[in-house]
């Protein structure tokens, strides 16, 4: 098998022999990347180029193993990534604790490099099995998908007819969001879970006052703090989710896309990756869009000048990483963009 072919793992420990003897262990069958800090582990799975698997150990200074496997499968778009632990604390409470975060296996230390062989080879079998399974399923459920998808829509489209907006928008930025999705690792039912959730992004403006959203002019400080409130109005609706995955990612997109990388953002003043990558997607689409659509108060932008502004804004307003992976599916963008063109005034079918 071709490396281009083989499936990669991520081997995470802060001792370079235990790093050396896995790396050894699996190189000949794998593709194996390495990092010696939960951190950098971190970097390396939202890279956009996410490992099949990831070994990892508990015991680390700063970021340990635990916290690294809670954070990756609290993110909807890395929690579909295989953990298991290879560690030397395997007491039973530890254990439970490991498995209740999500991880799928431990491996004692020291290691018996057929062991690891077989449980990676084990673990990754069951995940590529589910990974068919949730094709099949989807298949299967295609026509209940698309039901709820349009029904997602006109719910959001609610919200834009109050904003001078089209139900369009939320089509076309909705698919810039799967895209860019799937563009840095998300599996294909966390994709198709954003492209769901995504219309409901601003559904909060429900709650603003026309005379605010329908201003012609520029808000005035008070207008525009009221306005800022239809971010958590958006969660609030959405509410509870349950055990709905789409509504609890409806929810945190809905409360997260006006956050900025910086912290500038509204209304939590989140910073960096404390804001919900799925979050940082939308921001990034739906800014897109917004710029290069034209409105009744404005002309749309040059495709030129928005990917000028979300480069500008790279590492401000937006995750820096994300920017240039939403432009490396640009053409696909504008495929979407041309397909789901603006009609006519006042036509605003749903295609």
């Amino acid at each position: 098998m071709t490396d281009a072919h083989k499936q990669t793992i991520l081997v995470v420990d802060d001792a370079p022999a235990n790093i050396d003897l896995l790396v050894n262990t699996l190189k000949a069958d794998y593709n194996v990347k390495a990092a010696t800090r939960g951190e950098r582990a971190l970097q390396i799975v939202r890279s956009g180029d996410p490992p099949d698997m990831i070994l990892l150990d508990i015991m680390m200074p700063g970021v340990d193993g635990f916290e690294v496997c809670r954070q990756l499968k609290e993110d909807f778009t890395t929690r579909h990534i295989p953990v298991i632990f290879v560690t030397a604390k395997i007491g039973i409470e530890d254990e439970i604790r490991g498995f209740e975060l999500g991880a799928v296996d431990y491996i004692t230390k020291p290691i018996s490099p057929p062991v690891v062989q077989a449980r990676v080879r084990t673990q990754l079998a069951l995940y590529d099995q589910n990974r068919v399974l949730d094709g099949k399923v989807r298949e299967q459920t295609a026509r209940l998908h698309e039901t709820r998808l349009r029904i997602i829509q006109r719910l959001g489209r609610a919200a834009e007819y109050k904003d001078n907006e089209t139900g369009l928008h939320v089509i076309r930025m909705s698919h810039y969001s799967h895209l860019l999705g799937e563009a840095v690792g998300m599996s294909a039912t966390e994709a198709e879970l954003l492209l769901n959730a995504a219309p409901m992004h601003d559904i909060g403006k429900i709650g603003i006052p026309d005379r605010i959203l329908q201003k012609p002019g520029k808000l005035d400080a008070e207008e525009w703090a009221i306005m800022q409130t239809h971010s958590q109005i958006g969660a609030d609706i959405l509410g509870d989710a349950g055990d709905s995955d789409l509504l609890e990612m409806a929810r945190i997109v809905a409360l997260t896309h006006h956050e900025k990388w910086d912290g500038s953002g509204y209304p939590n003043g989140l910073v960096a990756e404390a804001i919900p990558r799925v979050g940082r997607i939308v921001a990034i689409a739906d800014v897109f869009d917004a710029l290069t659509s034209e409105r009744p108060y404005k002309r749309a932008w040059p495709v030129e000048q928005a990917v000028a502004l979300l480069k500008d804004g790279a590492g401000s307003h937006f995750d820096p990483q994300l920017v240039p992976a939403f432009l490396s599916v640009l053409p696909q963008v504008l495929d979407i963009q041309a397909r789901y063109a603006e009609q006519m005034p006042n036509d605003h079918t749903v295609p």
